[in-house]
């Protein structure tokens, strides 16, 4: 979840399996193809034009139209966001609001934070790229942090996340299971409305043990500083 440390993705080079799983999950690309069931009573997002696309960039855009169908959205602190049938996931900046879009999130991705060597070996042994065929289940949780939390120091907030909450450890033991892609939002403007987006995809005999990983998460003191969360659970369409 928002526990700000990225899990890097394995390199992906253009022509191989990891490059068509991404393009199929974000639903899109700046220059490719849409896949089929995108769009469906609109057109989907465009990427903004005449710029260079930051690689790092996603936007996440709820309406009418995506490779993704929104189950539920529930609220589990803080304002809920509009309501949505769809989600797009596309790499790179939108231009403008799409037609039936009822929101926007945008993030980046970004350097590991919080975690010791050990523990990044560690993560990087057991994780798993987004995009796998047999994960048609997905999350996305935006998250946002009280200013207590972002009143600590670096090492003030190490010790919340690891030292108390044991934030990695507890999602260790979840992995290979459960991918995720963890987006910082406060690096693109302070204004935004939330600090984090943690896109999560596992296959559908693995919900009930992603129900577990992000209860035991919710229990621990690092979410004491959460003043607003949405939990987004999604189906990949046919």
């Amino acid at each position: 979840m928002a526990d700000e440390t990225v899990h890097r993705e394995p390199d992906r080079r253009e022509g191989g399996t990891d490059v068509s799983r991404r393009r199929f999950l974000a639903g899109g690309v700046a220059g490719s193809i849409a896949p089929a069931g995108v769009g469906r009573g609109s057109p989907p997002p465009t990427p903004c034009r005449g710029a260079p696309m930051n690689p790092r960039l996603f936007t996440f855009v709820a309406g009418t139209a995506g490779p993704w169908a929104v189950e539920r959205m529930d609220v589990v602190a803080g304002e809920a966001l509009p309501a949505a049938k769809r989600l797009d996931i596309v790499e790179g900046a939108v231009t403008g609001r799409p037609a039936g879009a009822a929101w926007l999130l945008r993030g980046v991705t970004s350097n590991e934070r919080y975690v010791t060597r050990a523990e990044k070996d560690r993560l990087a042994a057991k994780q798993v790229a987004l995009g796998r065929p047999a994960a048609t289940r997905a999350a996305l949780i935006p998250i946002r942090k009280s200013a207590k939390w972002w009143a600590l120091t670096q090492d003030e907030r190490r010790a919340v996340f690891e030292e108390t909450s044991r934030h990695v450890r507890t999602g260790l033991k979840y992995l290979p299971a459960v991918a995720r892609r963890l987006h910082h939002c406060r690096d693109l403007a302070e204004a935004e409305p939330f600090d984090f987006l943690t896109l999560f995809d596992y296959a559908p005999t693995d919900g009930a043990a992603f129900d577990d990983l992000v209860a035991a998460l919710r229990a621990t003191a690092e979410w004491k500083f959460v003043e607003r969360e949405v939990d987004i659970r999604l189906a990949r369409a046919d």
